[in-house]
């Protein structure tokens, strides 16, 4: 029986001829990709906000880990009211629960209609009706409070699951012990992702636990603990929809540790000087999430160049709008982005060439001194 136990505590997920994916229609895989692509997009269209000093605070990128992020949250039910608590990197998980990259935007810049209404930063806020919790930074602290949520599920009688992210150093922490050890005893529908991007800051795994698999430490509270890929999003998809399904039947929480890479620093001013050379550019070429799972879809005749139309006029109309930051503002993105996302569709070439004409004129009627902007928008578009 012990045997038994430490088998179904360490064992990593493969790939078998049933899985959860498999009964996902190409539409559902397109949609997961629309979400990682976005994911992507929005960050980029902030990091250059944050080289022009618009950004308040600081900038925490996923780049690298979007199919961790956007594959557990999309294994979810939204429609049953299951609930998420996300981290610095997990925005992806965010706008798949209904987080809209306006609001983003508007939440980085610190305007006065964003979330927090300025008095919070990044991606620190939250939206339970849309199903996810908001964040702190203290490492591990979040999943105590899942806990506590999932534990009012349980105890209402309702078929609700909860997630909660933690990185590989917040395993070390008392707050990640106490809070999976009280979640496991009382057998709350949690699920318990571990992303494991190789650093906790600066700090290698290696020089931060003795563990070499987080999934592991699963062990120790009596709970399965499984380690999947996390840079391939149907895998993650895979383990997090049977985590979840395993808690709504009643059987408690799941460890997964979801194995990926940060190809940035913890943040945009960390320079990644503790980086081995060539790492980062390895995991580019080798292992990038979004480039492994168009290759997924294309082998399955799908085409993806509405998303990729949508998605580059959709951000820089989100930038714009949320640099306007007043009600006009809001009124003025709503129609705009409504109405040109459904007259550009069919356009095809031509649609760059009205998104550049359309973004400079709003530009030059509605704000100033951003003459850079425009030229950089201008060469990327046109």
């Amino acid at each position: 029986h012990a045997g038994g136990g430490l088998l179904m505590a360490t064992r990593t997920a493969a790939r078998s001829s049933s899985r959860p994916s498999d009964a996902l229609s190409l539409e559902r895989k397109v949609e997961i990709y629309y979400w990682m692509r976005l994911t992507r997009a929005l960050e980029e269209r902030l990091v250059n906000l944050y080289r022009q000093t618009k950004v308040v605070g600081g900038l925490f990128r996923s780049l690298g880990q979007e199919a961790d992020a956007v594959g557990s949250a999309f294994a979810l039910d939204r429609s049953a009211g299951d609930i998420l608590s996300p981290l610095i990197r997990n925005l992806g998980s965010m706008l798949v629960q209904g987080a809209k990259p306006l609001e983003i935007i508007r939440q980085y810049m610190a305007k006065g209609d964003s979330p927090t209404r300025g008095r919070e930063l990044n991606i620190h806020f939250g939206n339970t009706a849309r199903g996810f919790v908001g964040q702190i930074s203290h490492l591990g602290d979040m999943v105590p409070v899942m806990a506590g949520v999932t534990l009012s599920f349980k105890m209402r009688g309702e078929k609700r699951v909860g997630l909660v992210y933690v990185g590989d150093g917040a395993t070390s922490t008392g707050a990640f012990h106490e809070g999976i050890n009280f979640a496991a005893v009382q057998r709350c529908p949690l699920v318990v992702i571990v992303e494991n991007n190789g650093y906790a800051y600066s700090t290698p795994n290696t020089k931060q636990s003795a563990v070499k698999e987080f999934k592991d430490k699963a062990m120790a509270y009596g709970i399965p603990g499984i380690r999947a890929d996390g840079n391939d999003v149907l895998a993650t998809y895979d383990v997090t929809r049977d985590a979840v399904d395993r808690a709504r039947r009643g059987e408690g929480v799941t460890l997964i540790e979801l194995m990926t890479y940060r190809r940035k620093g913890h943040a945009e001013h960390d320079n990644q000087s503790y980086v081995p050379p060539g790492e980062i550019d390895r995991w580019a070429t080798e292992n990038d999430p979004i480039d492994r799972f168009v290759k997924v879809l294309l082998a399955q005749n799908s085409s993806l160049t509405d998303v990729e139309v949508d998605m580059s006029g959709l951000i820089v109309l989100m930038t714009l709008v949320g640099g306007l930051g007043t009600v006009f503002g809001s009124v003025f993105g709503a129609f705009i982005i409504v109405g040109m996302q459904q007259y550009l569709s069919g356009l095809g070439q031509w649609v760059t060439v009205i998104q550049g004409t359309v973004f400079v004129v709003c530009v030059l009627t509605f704000r100033r001194g951003i003459i850079g902007e425009i030229a950089h928008y201008l060469r990327r578009s046109l």
